[in-house]
C-alpha cells in the first residue's frame, strides 16, 4: 500500500534520515519508536511528500507518491500531524468536515460520516460545541476524527498517517484512540503510527520499526524489537521485559 525505499532526508549537509525502507500494508498498524530527535516526524513529513528527499522513493499503492493528483491523493492517504493549530471558531462538526472536502458525497452522506468519525473516538458528545473552547485533549480526538472522516470507513489502498496521537490523553482515551485505529487497520487500511508509550505499542502494533539516530535500528515484530538490549541502547534505559500476562504481547517494566 504505502513503501518506502532507501529514504533521505538532509538538512544542509546533514543527513537526518537515511536508508530507511519501509512497507505498511492492508489490515496492519506499523508503530515508529525512537528517542527524541531520532527521525520520527521526518519520516513522517517524507512518507506524506512534505518533506522533499535527497534520496529514495515513496509509492503509495504502486505509484511514485508525487504523481497522484492532489485531491485523489487525499482520498487514499491522510495525515494527523504532531500539532494541528486552528484559531477559528469553527464548530466541532465543521473541523471534522474539513476531512471530507476530496469528495462530492454530500451532506447527508457527509453529516452521517463526521457523527461516525466522531463516535469512533469517543468525542460523540462533542457536537456543536466550539473548538476554542475544547481541552488539548479534546482538540487532538477531533483531529483524528477528521483525518478518520477523511478515509471513512476505512479499506483497502487507504492509509493513515498519525504523529503522537496520544500525546496529550488521559489513559482512558489513549486506549480508545489506539481501538480506533485498530478498527480502521481491521478495515483493510494500513496504519503508521509514532507513539512514545512502549506498551501501547506492544498492545496495539502489528509491527514495529526502531529509529535511532535518522537509521533503522530494529524492525519486525513486537516481541522481535522490545527487547531489553536495543531499548537501553536506543534509550539509555534498563527495563525488563515480561509477558503480558493476559494479552501475551510484551511487557515493559523500568528497573
Amino acid at each position: 500500500m504505502l513503501q518506502a525505499r532507501q529514504l533521505e532526508v538532509r538538512r544542509g549537509p546533514c543527513a537526518v534520515l537515511r536508508g530507511v525502507d519501509l512497507d505498511l500494508r492492508a489490515g496492519r498498524v506499523t508503530g515508529v519508536l525512537g528517542a527524541n530527535g531520532a527521525g520520527k516526524s521526518t519520516l513522517l513529513s517524507a512518507l506524506c511528500g512534505e518533506l522533499p528527499l535527497a534520496a529514495g522513493e515513496v509509492l503509495l499503492n504502486g505509484r511514485v507518491l508525487a504523481d497522484w493528483p492532489d485531491q485523489l491523493r487525499a482520498q487514499h492517504l491522510a495525515v494527523l500531524p504532531q500539532h494541528s493549530t486552528l484559531n477559528f471558531a469553527f464548530r466541532v462538526e465543521e473541523v471534522v468536515g474539513m476531512g471530507r472536502l476530496p469528495y462530492a458525497t454530500g451532506r447527508q452522506v457527509d453529516v452521517e460520516i463526521v457523527a461516525a468519525a466522531l463516535t469512533a473516538v469517543d468525542s460523540g458528545h462533542l457536537l456543536g460545541r466550539s473548538y476554542l473552547q475544547l481541552s488539548g485533549g479534546e482538540r487532538q480526538r477531533v483531529h483524528l476524527a477528521r483525518v478518520l472522516a477523511q478515509l471513512w470507513p476505512g479499506g483497502e489502498g487507504q492509509v493513515l498517517l498519525l504523529d503522537e496521537p496520544t500525546s496529550m490523553l488521559d489513559p482512558l482515551h489513549q486506549h480508545s484512540i489506539l481501538q480506533a485505529v485498530r478498527a480502521f487497520a481491521d478495515q483493510g487500511g494500513a496504519v503508521l503510527v509514532i507513539v512514545h508509550d512502549l506498551n501501547l505499542a506492544a498492545r496495539y502494533c502489528d509491527d514495529l520499526l526502531l529509529l535511532h539516530k535518522g537509521t533503522v535500528f530494529s524492525s519486525g515484530s513486537p516481541d522481535q524489537v522490545l527487547r531489553a538490549e536495543p531499548l537501553h541502547e536506543v534509550f539509555g534505559l534498563d527495563v525488563l521485559v515480561q509477558k503480558h500476562p493476559e494479552r501475551d504481547h510484551p511487557l515493559i517494566i523500568a528497573r
